[in-house]
């Protein structure tokens, strides 16, 4: 598994899930799979395969909830704004003097809408560990480069 990078909030909003996947859910579909066995033959059973099924996606999202919590990495903004790391904020300028800011994260909780992109993204990657004043090229999915200059870290 790739690092996850993930901030308090978000580790705290998926050990709530978590918590609602086994108390909950897990409860849900017990129910559920002990009704289906009240009506007879499992074989043709078609309440007691989909709660089955469920079951299994449900323990699958469990298991992929447990070790994301396990091995991530708790973002912690950085005292050291002299170089780009996750969780600050970037102010960007391009050639023709339009900024841009974005705010590194993990891939748990990019959100492009938001101005939130990825460390594992091309501009995330191209941002890490550069300083104010220095140039990045960033190529773009439709193959152009484009560059910018780093104008501001918070």
């Amino acid at each position: 598994m790739a690092d996850a990078y993930l901030s308090k909030e978000k580790i705290e909003e998926l050990k709530e899930r978590l918590n609602q996947l086994k108390t909950g859910s897990r409860i849900d579909i017990a129910e559920r799979l002990k009704r289906a066995k009240e009506h007879g033959d499992l074989s043709e059973n078609f309440e007691y395969a989909q709660a089955k099924e469920d079951q299994e996606k449900l323990e699958r999202e469990i298991f992929d909830l447990e070790n994301l919590l396990k091995e991530a990495h708790i973002i912690t903004k950085s005292k050291n704004k002299n170089a780009v790391s996750v969780g600050l904020t970037v102010t960007l300028k391009n050639k023709k003097g339009t900024t841009a800011q974005y705010t590194l994260v993990g891939s748990q909780e990019a959100d492009p809408f938001n101005n939130k992109i990825s460390n594992a993204s091309p501009i995330g990657k191209a941002l890490i560990g550069k300083k104010v004043g220095e140039r990045v090229s960033i190529k773009t999915p439709r193959g152009t480069d484009v560059e910018y200059t780093i104008i501001q870290i918070d």
